[in-house]
């Protein structure tokens, strides 16, 4: 059952994987071919607000792609999982979020890099609610009373306490 789970796990992010690279070939194809033959549009600042798209996309590829034995095609890993809550998450945010910077500077300009501004403003308040449940974890832990002693007697009598 587990190695129907692992296969089932590499069959979706491969899926996911294919998706996202053909959705950054035809977002960035896009932005080149209006830049060179419409509009001009910055390329410095494409080249800026694009960097942290391509690491993440490169992160993506490199924990998530399932990896087989060439001589015998059996699946070695399936590869993190790509649904997963947390950083997965966070860096296909990035991902679309510069999607959608990138067709708000075709169609409105340089000023469509404003909304990639979201991101370290997100990045921040993730960051601080993290840091404020640790902060609480650890203010739990501190706070519990250390009169647990040990229930002496038979097994009968610990499970009862």
């Amino acid at each position: 059952m587990a190695q129907k789970a692992r296969k089932d796990r590499a069959k979706s992010n491969a899926a996911a994987l294919t998706n996202l690279h053909i959705g950054t070939l035809i977002i960035n194809t896009l932005f080149v071919l209006f830049s060179l033959f419409f509009k001009r549009r910055s390329t410095l600042l494409y080249v800026i607000f694009s960097i942290p798209s391509f690491v993440s996309e490169y992160i993506l590829e490199r924990s998530g792609r399932p990896k087989y034995d060439p001589s015998t095609k059996a699946l070695l890993t399936a590869g993190e999982d790509l649904s997963a809550p947390g950083l997965t998450e966070y860096l296909f945010d990035v991902i679309w979020v510069t999607w959608a910077s990138v067709v708000l500077v075709i169609l409105f300009g340089n000023w469509g890099w404003l909304l990639w501004s979201v991101l370290p403003a997100y990045g921040a308040v993730k960051g601080y609610s993290l840091l404020g449940a640790a902060r609480g974890m650890a203010g739990l832990q501190q706070q519990q009373p250390d009169n647990a002693a040990p229930v002496a007697g038979n097994r009968k009598q610990r499970r009862a306490a």
